[in-house]
């Protein structure tokens, strides 16, 4: 019976985490796709390859922490109730498809295994507050630090980022030889090389970070039980994200996946960039963190120091005569466009509100994104403290 319990663990598990690779391969590698810069195999294959080698590395502190620190008796982790905790993972996750924004697996995660432990008397509380608190600090940080380059280097950086594309491919591939050798196409240009290598790169900073800190979504509960060891456990999890990213994230590449890649080139290089390294950074020190929210933070965070060029410092603190301060900043620059200094821009340039960023969307994305980890919780709470199977 155990064994039958423990396959079926491992196959919602991998459930959990092919659901993963469909709906995060979408916004790492949508922005290389749309630019014609790899095809959506190539970006499937790169999302299993990061991914993997984030959970193999960072993703075993957030298992960890999940897994075995979150709970005081790991005990509580019998295989039903591994199982159930997957349960209300996926359940939890379907609320916040249904109201179409992308809820974050990781809080929900936490959601419902912290409903386990408070279920069963061993909630770790320190722990829960230390993850709670690293919630509420890092997409604050995701804002300023976006804040600061759409003021004062977002000009420059889109510059450099300027790709126009050429009227042919970027590689021709040489099969004269035994191995087809892939060399760059006569009318490949070096900036366009930079740009196309650029958001190619970011797409496997994102997809490393996905795996830094979602791994332990689909496999922690499995790995606290003691049925599956940590090394067999990250394998089926990056096997699923692979096989989700080589089937449903074809439709979510096709979209862009997420409001990230609706986003000017310049600014949804910024956006992934900040928050993927904020993601690996908690992950080195095991704490699960939402992309979501990070991500939201930060595009308005940048649009944010984008609109204030018009002003001055001492403008922008008086709120005198100002523009309007909205994401919409952002679209007011094609990639490469020189913009004059800051505080000398015309105001006028500023485009009206609502294009990207929406004050009731944005609101509707953050109260989704603590919704669902509390539908979570509180179903997974209810479940274990008063079904009888799971006695506690």
């Amino acid at each position: 019976m155990s064994s039958v319990l423990l396959v079926a663990g491992v196959l919602v598990s991998m459930f959990v985490a092919y659901n993963i690779g469909g709906s995060t391969t979408g916004p790492a590698f949508g922005p290389a796709v749309g630019a014609d810069a790899i095809s959506k195999p190539v970006a499937a294959a790169l999302m299993g390859v990061f991914f993997f080698v984030g959970a193999w590395t960072l993703g075993r502190n957030v298992v960890t922490k999940l897994g075995t620190e979150l709970v005081v008796d790991t005990g509580i982790f019998t295989l039903e109730s591994s199982i159930a905790v997957l349960f209300f993972i996926g359940v939890a996750l379907l609320v916040g498809n249904v109201f179409g924004v992308p809820a974050s697996t990781s809080m929900t995660a936490v959601g419902a295994i912290a409903g386990l432990g408070l279920a069963g008397g061993v909630l770790d509380l320190a722990v829960m507050g230390q993850i709670v608190i690293w919630w509420v600090v890092s997409p604050i940080i995701g804002f300023w630090v976006s804040l600061v380059i759409g003021r004062y280097f977002y000009a420059r950086l889109n510059g450099m980022v300027a790709m126009e594309r050429s009227t042919g491919p970027l590689f021709d591939v040489d099969r004269s030889g035994v191995v087809p050798i892939p060399r760059v196409h006569q009318t490949t240009n070096r900036r366009e090389l930079a740009g196309t290598f650029t958001v190619v790169a970011i797409g496997c900073l994102m997809a490393f970070s996905s795996g830094t800190s979602n791994i332990a979504n689909a496999v922690a509960p499995l790995v606290g039980s003691g049925e599956l060891a940590m090394n067999p456990a990250i394998a089926f999890g990056g096997l699923a994200v692979t096989i989700g990213a080589f089937t449903i994230a074809r439709r979510t590449l096709e979209t862009m996946g997420s409001d990230i890649t609706e986003l000017p080139l310049t600014a949804a290089i910024v956006v992934a960039s900040v928050s993927s390294t904020l993601v690996v950074f908690l992950s080195a020190l095991g704490i699960p963190a939402s992309f979501v929210i990070i991500a939201t933070m930060s595009i308005v965070g940048l649009g944010w120091g984008r609109a204030t060029r018009p002003m001055t410092a001492p403008e922008v603190v008086a709120g005198d005569g100002g523009p309007r301060v909205t994401v919409d900043a952002l679209a007011a620059d094609e990639e490469g466009e020189p913009l004059p200094p800051i505080g000398e821009e015309d105001v006028e340039d500023i485009p009206s509100p609502g294009a990207l960023f929406n004050p009731v969307t944005t609101a509707r994305v953050v109260l989704m994104q603590n919704v669902v980890p509390a539908i979570a919780t509180a179903g997974a709470y209810l479940t274990f403290r008063f079904v009888p199977i799971f006695g506690f």
